[in-house]
């Protein structure tokens, strides 16, 4: 049995399968074997989508057969913003997007909530973005709890994303811990993207054994690409053993269940055709 064995997997619809319509995503992910999916926020720059868009999105997972595992609150990444959490002009936005995207999840099954901290902003102490994304996480935190998910809090890399406030392990670490202390609910976790860390220079290794109860899902490319694995440099087979023995994976050891997100983009640009890496019998979960 290979290591990649010991791990279920879900698909992220919002860079996989984009060369298709929003919608038909899920019956293309379908098609390809897998049963569970994640998505970033889905409506662009709307915060507040209307009842008919919700239904949409909706129908098109349960039509095909996949369970949404995982769902970004308003990120703006449409717009290169990189979260909407500690952005003074975005709070407002953020904070009535919170209760939209708590149903959504909670009407397709998802259990995880992901929170992109944002860009420091030029003439705004980095301190008063920090204090107001205290406040915005923990919203989000006790919105996800009520409907029994939790909040991922995620480092990104500074080559794409100089601008980012958490730019280490550490950095994203203190945040889940300080959010932890504020609500007493013990529901963030920290969203360890293996891609981005690997692109910091991170000792992958080191963040897995070192933060290994704070882990509340994985996500996977390869670097310096952001293909699927096998394209690039990094040692799947060893990371998936190393996650697996560090409690990640399908017995359920972690909040998330020990799956795996597949965030990567298909060197051939189609996506179908990037899935050789992962026996079609593992996709199900």
């Amino acid at each position: 049995m290979t290591a990649a064995a010991a791990h279920s997997y879900t698909v992220n619809l919002s860079i996989l399968f984009n060369e298709l319509p929003l919608l038909e995503r899920p019956a293309a992910a379908a098609a390809a074997g897998f049963t569970a999916a994640e998505l970033w926020w889905p409506f662009g720059e709307d915060h507040d989508p209307s009842q008919a868009e919700l239904d949409a999105l909706r129908k098109a997972f349960t039509d095909a057969g996949v369970r949404l595992t995982g769902l970004n609150f308003l990120d703006d990444l449409v717009k290169g913003a990189r979260g909407t959490v500690s952005v003074p002009a975005e709070s407002e936005r953020f904070r009535a997007n919170v209760p939209v995207a708590a149903a959504l999840a909670e009407s397709l099954g998802a259990r995880a909530l992901n929170a992109l901290y944002g860009n420091r902003v030029p003439g705004v102490d980095p301190a008063e973005q920090d204090a107001l994304a205290l406040e915005n996480l923990v919203l989000a935190a006790r919105a996800a709890h009520s409907v029994g998910a939790i909040l991922l809090i995620e480092t990104l890399n500074r080559v794409e994303s100089p601008d980012y406030a958490l730019l280490t392990a550490e950095a994203a670490i203190e945040v889940v811990d300080k959010v932890n202390a504020a609500t007493g609910l013990g529901n963030a976790k920290f969203l360890c993207d293996l891609y981005h860390l690997a692109r910091n220079g991170e000792d992958l290794a080191a963040v897995i054994d070192g933060y290994a109860d704070r882990i509340g899902h994985v996500q996977i490319a390869d670097v310096p690409a952001r293909n699927e694995p096998g394209t690039g440099g990094l040692d799947f087979e060893d990371l998936f053993a190393r996650l697996t023995a560090a409690g990640y994976g399908t017995d359920g050891g972690s909040a998330a269940g020990g799956r795996i997100g597949l965030e990567y983009k298909p060197s051939t640009g189609v996506s179908a055709d990037s899935f050789e890496w992962l026996p079609r019998e593992l996709r199900a979960n």
